[in-house]
């Protein structure tokens, strides 16, 4: 029975891909499910067979441990070089999507906040 080794929403195609590349080269047989049309499922890469199950999440544990060592390395090394992506270069940058964004907050609080307000009264 088949068993579902990595559920694809959210998860980058460069991700897909190497994870599909990782499961050919130590010959593991999967599968791939496609996103539903209307975005209700995001698709993913199922194990066929049980035996390959514990071999495909040791796999898949240590490859995106790689991952994370790969990625926190290269925003260490961005925060050092001053590059990293902050909350005021955000703003610098595209400071009518930032006003917006605040808006859109500061009207949802006070939706939120209208019951209470109407019922102190």
């Amino acid at each position: 029975m088949a068993k579902l080794l990595l559920n694809l929403r959210g998860v980058p195609d460069d991700e897909a891909d190497e994870v599909r590349a990782l499961l050919e080269a130590h010959g593991i047989s999967f599968y791939e499910t496609p996103p539903s049309r209307f975005g209700i499922s995001a698709g993913g890469i199922w194990i066929r067979d049980r035996e390959g199950v514990a071999a495909a999440e040791r796999l898949l544990a240590e490859y995106q441990a790689r991952r994370l060592a790969k990625a926190q390395a290269e925003y260490r090394a961005a925060r050092e070089a001053r590059v990293a992506p902050t909350l005021w270069t955000s703003i610098r940058d595209d400071p009518l999507r930032s006003l917006a964004t605040m808006l859109g907050i500061a009207f949802v609080i006070a939706v939120l906040a209208l019951p209470f307000v109407l019922l102190a009264r």
